[in-house]
């Protein structure tokens, strides 16, 4: 079993046929650590009837790893609005982004969306988007192939991870951090800018999923078919 002082994941989305749920709980549990960040688009969207058994199964386990070790959960623009239901929800610390020290470093987490200009400006077109993949995710059955695919476009060309990362790089900037983490974009990266270092974390709907772990040795991404 692996150890880590902090483990980062986001976009798990609970309530899409796509959520990877019980990959992700096989690769907490290969762990050991003390902080556990829930980095955004927890869920897909406000309407929790549509988690399946084994989604509130996984909210279920957060709520037990929260009785033992630290758990943040940052809000994402998917389940935005749930800021102040999660906590009583789960028991957890929630926030709009969370900063730390370790080692003599001090960390940022933030889910990303604030940086993506399409989304922040766009909202109505936004949700007709995510209204049309969850239409599409019905009616594939072929492993959700034509879903991904769908999903892959509009992360990675429509919303523009590399901007994602040097906005957040500059904004970490302003925050005296040295290393700042997002998701939202779904593609895992890492970037350094002069003395900041960028993570994006992926995804937990796609192929390869991604997290990253933080240790004494530095920072990690992690990638999982």
């Amino acid at each position: 079993m692996s150890s880590a002082n902090t483990i980062i994941v986001s976009d798990i989305h609970l309530g899409s046929e796509l959520s990877r749920v019980p990959e992700l709980i096989k690769v907490l549990d290969s762990w050991t650590y003390e902080r556990l960040i829930l980095l955004g688009d927890i869920f897909d969207n406000l309407n929790l009837n549509r988690l399946n058994k084994i989604h509130w199964n996984f909210l279920s386990y957060i709520k037990h790893i929260a009785a033992q070790k630290e758990v943040v959960w940052i809000e994402g623009n998917h389940d935005q609005g749930l800021v102040h239901v999660v906590p009583y929800l789960l028991g957890i610390r929630a926030c709009r982004e969370y900063t730390w020290d370790y080692n003599g470093k001090r960390y940022l987490a933030m889910h990303g969306h604030q940086f993506d200009d399409f989304v922040t400006n766009n909202g109505k077109i936004t949700s007709l988007a995510c209204f049309f993949h969850r239409l599409v995710e019905r009616i594939d059955t072929n492993r959700f192939i034509l879903s991904r695919f769908l999903q892959r476009h509009s992360t990675t060309l429509l919303r523009l991870s590399k901007k994602v990362a040097h906005d957040a790089i500059h904004y970490a900037l302003t925050k005296g951090v040295s290393y700042v983490f997002c998701g939202h974009t779904h593609q895992a990266m890492s970037m350094r800018v002069n003395d900041i270092h960028y993570y994006n974390t992926g995804c937990w709907t796609d192929r390869p999923a991604s997290y990253v772990s933080i240790d004494g040795h530095g920072v990690q991404l992690h990638v999982l078919e």
